[in-house]
């Protein structure tokens, strides 16, 4: 094997393997150099932890003339018989490498090695990644050649772990980054502050559809119920509107206590577009609300249902940092959402679960039903409120 060649290879990851734009591109890419060095690979798998809600770990993995696969699991899979007998699990408990003959007798406690088997594979190499903070991600290797890899091409392999480890840890860091941001403050949020806007004072205005929501006797369920209890039932009320308003182009900005802060963004300050987006926010008002109401919760032998309310406006805001030193709020504010937030107590008091401002109600085509004007504290004028015609009873 050409020596200055796989340190060619070596310095290419090391360097951010800069050709390949993505990093299942990049597998694609060094498989194939690697094979054009000699080593005659067959499958190759890269298989990462992550630092998200719901998903435990990602792989990658090539094949010989079939590009790469990428796929993710969640969480639970690490408890799963699938994951306990395969040497990914033993590699990464250990530490250490794992080699098998796919062909061999000893091989049959691993399915995985069966299924090798059954390809044709007569060698597999699982190498840990070990990143910067002792984490350990896992690496495999196959091969169809006949007597499986040889020493000098396992020490190939062996040679370039420590810069695929650092390639990977850097890549993963950053997926990490931009997860964690959309998890915590949204996707448009989470884009800006990777994009550099973190200082106190960096803010734009935004022309958003405005929902604002809220749990209907949220203070006394907090009260006759155990902590634990209410926080799981948030979990399942708040899973009704996020779905509903991120399939429809919304952004959960903020939840607070048993309150709802979303966006539907437009860039036009009318037209057609802008009747689309507040449209769009409706649909999801009512996707939503028909969540809500088939919402089940055992609580010993009784089950508890929920009612919420729901106000929509359409206005200018402003977006940015707010807070205080280096602790800041990536939020909106400004009177629209201060409207909001007061149509969303008027819909209380009126028994309603949808009301809208006469901005919303204006661009949005729905036939409204009038209930009224309505005096809003901090501001100067009543506000003419709507409704849905099929509350009206």
């Amino acid at each position: 094997m050409d020596q200055s060649k796989l340190l060619d290879f070596i310095n290419w990851l090391i360097d951010g393997a800069r050709s390949a734009d993505e990093p299942s591109r990049t597998l694609e890419e060094a498989c194939v150099r690697l094979v054009g060095l000699g080593i005659p690979l067959w499958r190759v798998g890269v298989f990462v932890r992550t630092l998200h809600p719901e998903i435990f770990g990602r792989s990658f993995i090539w094949r010989s003339g079939g590009g790469v696969e990428v796929g993710s699991v969640d969480y639970g899979f690490q408890d799963s018989p699938t994951y306990h007998d395969s040497p990914i699990s033993v590699v990464a408990k250990q530490g250490a490498a794992f080699r098998a003959n796919p062909q061999a007798p000893e091989a049959e406690r691993y399915p995985i090695l069966m299924d090798l088997r059954a390809e044709g594979v007569t060698d597999y190499l699982a190498l840990p990644l070990t990143f910067l903070d002792r984490q350990l991600h896992v690496s495999s290797w196959t091969t169809l050649a006949p007597g499986g890899f040889t020493e000098a091409q396992v020490g190939a392999i062996r040679s370039l772990i420590p810069a695929l480890s650092r390639y990977t840890e850097i890549v993963t860091l950053q997926r990490t980054a931009s997860m964690l941001l959309d998890t915590y403050v949204g996707n448009s949020a989470g884009e800006r502050i990777l994009g550099g806007q973190i200082r106190r004072g960096h803010t734009d205005t935004m022309h958003a559809a405005i929902w604002l929501s809220d749990l209907r006797g949220f203070t006394p369920l907090s009260d006759r119920l155990p902590a634990v209890t209410v926080v799981d039932i948030l979990n399942h009320y708040f899973d009704c509107q996020v779905e509903a308003i991120r399939e429809r182009g919304g952004e959960v900005l903020k939840f607070m206590g048993d309150g709802l802060l979303a966006v539907f963004p437009t860039a036009e300050q009318g037209g057609d577009a802008h009747a689309d987006v507040c449209n769009r926010a409706l649909a999801a008002a009512r996707a939503a609300r028909v969540r809500v109401h088939a919402l089940e919760y055992a609580v010993g032998d009784q089950h508890e249902r929920f009612r919420f309310g729901l106000a929509l406006h359409v206005g200018q805001v402003l977006y940015g940092n707010i807070g205080g030193g280096n602790r800041l709020d990536f939020t909106c504010i400004g009177p629209a959402v201060n409207l909001a937030a007061r149509l969303e107590k008027i819909a209380a008091r009126l028994k309603r679960t949808v009301v809208a401002s006469e901005a919303f109600a204006a661009v949005c085509h729905e036939p409204w039903a009038d209930l009224g004007e309505f005096p809003i504290a901090g501001f100067s004028t009543a506000q003419r409120v709507f409704g849905l015609r099929e509350e009206d009873d």
